[in-house]
């Protein structure tokens, strides 16, 4: 494969085009913008259409026409931009729609900041929209993860004709890294019986309704179902060095890189430290927990947001048998060292209880 240097915001839209994506409706804001600057010049040179939306209301919602019509679609916010598109994503999953949306996460609510964060943990897995819906969520921690992931969200939004989220933040879409270019894929748009398609006088009509449930044969059981299904088979996880720990960090996106620096730095000091990066924060990779080892005294969520969302998550992932803590940063990404002794007076203070 042919490999590049390339940030992580355009390297998410090169992927989405490698992929087969035809079509991109969205609105500029930092720091997500290089994914519109991107594809506005390299979408036409697939033969797709690229749309820059007068807001992210109508980006959404051309998004949902676009992949209505079983075209490869996908738009990109951030911040109180991804807030709009909540109405939006209901409507894709009330209407089984396939389609990709990313998230490059910063600080902050009502305007924020710019910079990296992870304050949006909650509005990714629980869903802002109305109804009763979940949408998969995928969280790379490299501009090359990103990339990967990019072609997988593809596959599931049509394998469960459902959105999916790539929950992205500030730090890694605008860091630089070498990255090997997937291959290119074309995707038919008339690959689906589910598609709207043009028909002739007298044939009939093919409807994409976002109010499913009426008429829908058993739809409670097969919604239940649905979701029931996609938390059984796509969670997805790392662990690292975790099979004789006792204290395990759980961090995602950029936060899970610092961490993976501060296990190497306690165990440097003979702390047992280890970590579990959730690459689905949802489906939240529960069984990721059910492998850890006796000796784990202790969990400890990092995460850039004050009020540490991803913690009661955790706490359920362990059925509340493990006590759980929480280390916050917001302006700053988290520090190695200072991870690497929270780990060590995690363990020094349950030794001291003995």
């Amino acid at each position: 494969m042919e490999k590049v240097l390339m940030k992580g915001n355009e390297a998410l839209a090169e992927a989405a085009i490698r992929s087969g994506c035809r079509f991109y409706s969205g609105y500029p804001i930092t720091p997500q913008t290089e994914i519109l600057e991107y594809m506005s010049w390299r979408m036409p040179e697939v033969g797709g259409t690229f749309v820059q939306t007068e807001s992210e209301l109508a980006g959404i919602n051309m998004l949902y026409g676009g992949t209505a019509a079983g075209i490869r679609a996908m738009t990109s916010s951030s911040g109180p931009g991804f807030a709009l598109l909540q109405e939006g994503i209901s409507y894709l999953c009330a209407a089984d729609l396939p389609a990709v949306l990313v998230n490059v996460m910063r600080i902050g609510n009502g305007l924020g900041d710019i910079a990296q964060g992870q304050g949006d943990y909650w509005a990714l897995t629980r869903g802002g929209g109305n109804g009763d819906y979940r949408t998969i969520v995928l969280a790379p921690n490299s501009v090359q993860e990103g990339m990967n992931l990019v072609a997988l969200a593809f596959e599931l939004s049509e394998k469960y004709l459902h959105p999916v989220i790539i929950g992205s933040d500030a730090a890694i879409g605008q860091m630089m890294e070498e990255v090997e270019l997937p291959e290119m894929h074309e995707h038919d748009i008339d690959a689906y019986e589910w598609s709207v398609k043009g028909t002739r006088a007298g044939d009939a009509h093919k409807v994409v309704s976002n109010v499913c449930f009426y008429g829908h044969k058993d739809y409670e059981d097969y919604l239940w179902n649905k979701y029931k299904t996609i938390e059984e088979n796509e969670q997805r996880w790392e662990s690292y060095m975790t099979e004789d720990a006792e204290v395990v960090c759980v961090a995602f996106g950029i936060s899970s890189r610092i961490c993976k620096e501060a296990v190497r730095v306690a165990r440097a000091r003979g702390v047992l430290l280890g970590l579990i990066r959730p690459i689905t924060l949802w489906p939240f990779p529960v069984k990721a927990f059910r492998q850890l080892g006796a000796g784990v005294k202790s969990l400890l969520c990092v995460e850039m947001n004050i009020l540490g969302q991803m913690v009661e998550d955790v706490k359920a992932a362990v059925e509340y048998r493990l006590p759980v803590e929480s280390f916050r940063t917001f302006f700053d990404v988290p520090d190695s060292e200072d991870i690497a002794e929270r780990a060590a007076a995690i363990i020094s203070a349950g030794e001291g209880r003995k």
